[in-house]
């Protein structure tokens, strides 16, 4: 029987991140993964695969815009093997670097899928192995919606809408959160008519709604179509592709909506089925996420969780951070995360990026607050990009530290670090409008906003 400091239980990213910090720090360890291949779900069919046809299939939709640049582009056409083969390699080269980097790290690999007989033992197949400590990191799985099946071939998960051999001519999207926008977008870009179905009067729950209304507006310019405040009842197979009814939300009536495809992508939930979770006597909420104290700490000492299988936002890179934290608390070192200072991408044209409290947040708290916008309209880097769409949102006490920010606009996963890093270390809006921003650059739109919530923007 194999022994080990740590045991890991399953090979996503906070998985695989805590596996190789833990062996930085020491110990003993092996990670269990009964994929077949390592990075979970985000490098599987989550994240990467979804970002690589994002980038494929924007690049297609700008042809139809460089006449303005004074370029003709005739005759351009999809070649769909050729878009999912770049994706599939991308994937496939990624998860063969987490191999490397577990043989560089000295981290065992267990091939097969994992249970927890009892504290201290983890089986993989016929093979028990024991372990000082178990960490769950099991991830997520797309949320089924009750009374529609998932075939993954009229009916889909992300999984399925990632693998598609040509654009359907009519896609349905169920939800207007993160997966749903992206993929939307996705085959929009490569033909499709999309109209994306949401419960809420709004699109992109839980970010900030001046924001959200600008990545409205920005992808009903760009041929996404928007049915709000409807609830999904029914998807009907006929020869000529599928109907869907459709409750309107607090209103008694239905509406029908034809589609050659469906995606649903209401959410996400933990995948914890098979571990063995209820014998142990491990506390899971109402919604089914493992219940963890601040050391990641489940309610059978010295069995632990983190990431999408814990309440708290569900993105890769919290759940890397969560890893690490676990991992050198059990080292006897400090570990932390701040989920305030986790920032979120929706990666969309324009991005939608935001880390922090909303403005709906601090009203419903009573907080006292200012707030400070700059649009990229204003900004000449954009201008000349073409890419004006959106702003940048800073919230702030009247004291100056910052609350919240929320932005718009093209780069804006990459312009939201500025301001998380800010964040972090306490910076006030004085400070970051203090700092000196190349020029021209997307990034001085940070700048303006903060000068903006001081009352005293230049550009605006």
């Amino acid at each position: 029987m194999s022994a080990f400091d740590l045991i890991v239980i399953g090979a996503g990213p906070g998985g695989y991140v805590a596996a190789i910090r833990a062996a930085q720090l020491g110990m003993k360890v092996a990670c269990v993964e009964g994929r077949g291949s390592l990075g979970g779900t985000c490098l599987n069919v989550g994240c990467i695969p979804s970002k690589a046809l994002l980038t494929s299939s924007a690049k297609y939709a700008e042809l139809s815009h460089l006449s303005s640049h004074g370029i003709a582009v005739e005759g351009a056409s999809v070649d769909f093997g050729a878009l999912m083969a770049r994706k599939d390699k991308i994937v496939t080269d990624l998860t063969k670097g987490i191999g490397f980097l577990f043989k560089k790290n000295g981290v065992d690999l267990i091939e097969g899928w994992a249970s927890i007989p009892a504290p201290g033992q983890v089986q993989v197949g016929e093979e028990t192995y024991t372990a000082k400590n178990t960490l769950i990191a099991t991830g997520s799985e797309p949320s089924p919606l009750p009374g529609v099946e998932i075939d993954e071939v009229d009916v889909l998960s992300s999984t399925g809408a990632l693998a598609l051999d040509a654009a359907p001519e009519h896609l349905v999207v169920i939800g207007a959160g993160v997966i749903g926008l992206e993929l939307g977008q996705v085959w929009s870009r490569l033909g499709s008519k999309v109209t994306v179905v949401e419960y809420l009067d709004r699109i992109l729950p839980g970010i900030d709604g001046e924001i959200a209304k600008l990545s409205q507006r920005a992808l009903t310019k760009r041929g996404l179509k928007f049915q709000l405040g409807r609830a999904l009842k029914s998807v009907e197979k006929g020869g000529n592709g599928l109907t869907l009814t459709l409750d309107r939300v607090g209103k008694d009536k239905q509406e029908q909506i034809e589609a050659n495809k469906v995606l649903v992508a209401i959410g996400r939930r933990p995948v914890t089925r098979g571990l063995g979770l209820e014998t142990l006597g491990v506390s899971l909420n109402a919604h089914g996420f493992i219940e963890v104290d601040e050391r990641f700490s489940t309610s059978v000492p010295g069995i632990y969780a983190i990431g999408d299988c814990v309440p708290g936002p569900m993105l890769a890179h919290k759940a890397e951070e969560d890893g690490v934290a676990c991992v050198e608390m059990l080292a006897g070192e400090h570990g932390h995360v701040d989920y305030n200072t986790v920032p979120g991408v929706v990666y969309t044209d324009p991005e939608v990026a935001s880390v922090g409290q909303t403005e709906e947040a601090l009203k419903e708290a009573g907080t006292e607050y200012i707030s400070g916008k700059f649009a990229f309209m204003a900004n000449s880097r954009a201008r000349s990009t073409g890419e004006t769409d959106g702003a940048v949102k800073v919230l702030a006490t009247p004291e100056g530290k910052i609350l919240g920010a929320h932005i718009c606009g093209a780069h804006g996963g990459d312009l939201i670090a500025e301001l998380v890093l800010a964040m972090t270390e306490g910076a006030t809006i004085e400070e970051v409008a203090r700092t000196c921003h190349a020029h021209p650059a997307m990034g001085e739109a940070v700048k303006e906003a903060c000068l903006d919530a001081l009352g005293r923007a230049i550009h605006a």
